[in-house]
């Protein structure tokens, strides 16, 4: 159910990534996949890039989730971090589903409830 939420997610941000991204120059980290490796940061509480890059090359389900096959090349922790500060500027921080998108995706995996109810007296 995580993957399928994340999917519908970028499914919808396309448009948002297609007009960032130049079509020329060297190839940058697919965005798709700088949010995946993000949502998996966030999940599993990893600490640092470089630890995060260390666990996409070990981590069979990380680089699953992320889309990586299993001879592909990770990225240079700088690289990735170089690339997830591009992309997350204040022009995709504008869009609303990202945000909500995300810490539900996030909210979800770690089993956290969907709603708090409320403690407030009446």
């Amino acid at each position: 159910p995580l993957r399928e939420l994340v999917d519908q997610l970028l499914r919808d941000l396309d448009p948002v990534f297609e007009a960032r991204y130049s079509k020329i120059g060297r190839p940058s980290i697919p965005p798709e996949r700088l949010l995946r490796a993000s949502l998996l940061q966030v999940v599993y509480s990893v600490r640092s890039e470089r630890l995060l890059m260390e666990q996409l090359d070990y981590n069979l389900l990380f680089r699953w989730f992320v889309g990586l096959n299993i001879d592909d090349a990770v990225w240079d922790h700088s690289t990735f971090s170089f690339n997830r500060d591009r992309l997350f500027d204040v022009s995709v921080h504008s869009v609303p589903s990202l945000t909500t998108g995300l810490r539900c995706a996030a909210a979800s995996a770690a089993g956290w409830p969907r709603s708090v109810p409320s403690t407030a007296a009446a």
